[in-house]
């Protein structure tokens, strides 16, 4: 029998279905609260759907389908007008439960008079929206918790908060949990410690890492401190939202960093990617304005790790049978872990909530990776007359 009988020569073809049209089950934020409170409602296109935010008087942030149930006017460019949001149409007033209150030309509202609204929460000055397809509320238990640290905290930055869309299905950011080598390729540094753990609605990275002293072209051009490493702490609350409490070492201390990686569907080809971050103001700087201006220059080197992931999956494809070596992380075992979001609530096996846990063994890597930081080191050095310096791990 041949090699190609036994299908060692045979051709490895990538596999995809199509993206699921279903939108997962859970808390999606959508943005900053303080965004939403100017007195306007607000468009945002997500679960395949347009949707109007608006606050009412009474301190509330709603979430209602952007579309009139009377004749389909956009709610989202009517006005505010009390506690209900005014169609620009014909003026009918919609509550934050989906119920029309008013119309101001008629004797009574039809009773069948209401539009699809989205349960909210308001934690750590972030609006967050419940999904469900099967229409239920939100699950017990699975509550956004409260940030360690951040803007509610004394002697912390407020959010630093950006958001772009990605022209891929929001899987492809997911994949990332368990992905410990792009770290070293892409972001620059390798970890030397790196462990998941799914648990119920949850999925936890544990890792510790140092930078590369061959690659930091993107922190020279900013101006931003030298990194030494990091331990990182990073939990995904449900499909969508992950809060990572990071360690940044430098040479100078270590600085806390509160980091929100998070995203909505806007439908099954594309996504809103946002991401926050908070830092304790460093101690150094004796003035407040150069403190503040250091923590701008630490946040801004993490806002270039998540440009560097978006080039990425803006370019790659979607791949339903990856081919793993023995140093890739959990990548089918974090997908069953997801897929949970996406099923009816009955449908939720054991498999899939099942805790979880997986130690990725780093020896062979990092001796792989040390070697070849200290020769691109030393290619430099030689090229410039130097003596090259030793990666410290």
């Amino acid at each position: 029998m041949t090699a190609l009988d036994n299908g060692i020569d045979e051709v490895r073809k990538i596999e995809f279905e199509a993206a699921p049209t279903r939108y997962a089950r859970g808390w999606h934020c959508v943005g900053l609260e303080k965004n939403f409170r100017d007195g306007k409602p607000h468009t945002i296109t997500a679960f395949g759907k347009k949707l109007v935010v608006y606050a009412d008087s009474q301190g509330g942030l709603n979430v209602l389908d952007a579309y009139c149930r009377h004749m389909g006017g956009d709610l989202s460019q009517g006005t505010i007008k009390g506690d209900e949001v005014a169609c620009p149409f014909h003026d009918w007033r919609w509550g934050g439960d989906g119920r029309c209150k008013q119309i101001p030309y008629s004797r009574r509202v039809p009773m069948r008079a209401r539009t699809q609204a989205w349960p909210t929460l308001l934690q750590d000055g972030m609006v967050f929206v419940w999904n469900d397809p099967e229409g239920n509320p939100p699950i017990e238990g699975q509550e956004i918790p409260a940030v360690d640290g951040g803007p509610g905290t004394a002697g912390w930055t407020d959010w630093a908060w950006y958001q772009t869309r990605v022209d891929t299905n929001c899987r492809e950011i997911i994949d990332n949990m368990v992905d410990m080598a792009h770290f070293f390729y892409v972001h620059h540094a390798f970890p030397t410690y790196f462990k998941n753990v799914f648990d119920g609605h949850t999925a936890t990275q544990l890792q510790k890492g140092v930078s590369r002293d061959d690659l930091r072209p993107q922190e020279k051009a900013i101006g931003a401190p030298r990194r030494l490493g990091n331990t990182s702490v990073a939990t995904y609350h449900g499909p969508s939202f992950m809060i990572d409490d990071l360690l940044y070492h430098y040479a100078d201390g270590d600085v806390r960093t509160v980091l929100i990686n998070c995203h909505y569907p806007v439908d099954e080809h594309s996504f809103v990617l946002q991401y926050g971050i908070s830092m304790e103001r460093p101690n150094g700087p004796e003035d407040p304005v150069e403190a503040e201006r250091l923590a701008q220059k630490m946040i801004d080197t993490v806002r270039l790790g998540f440009e560097q992931d978006v080039e990425i999956w803006k370019n790659k494809t979607r791949i339903d049978n990856p081919l793993l070596c023995e140093e890739d992380g959990p990548v089918y075992q974090l997908r069953r872990w997801y897929e949970q979001f996406y099923v009816d609530v009955a449908d939720v096996t054991p498999e899939m909530t099942q805790r979880f846990e997986f130690e990725l063994d780093t020896s062979k890597p990092n001796e792989a990776w040390r070697r070849e930081v200290e020769e691109n080191l030393a290619r430099k050095a030689s090229a410039e007359g130097r003596v090259p310096q030793a990666q410290g791990v």
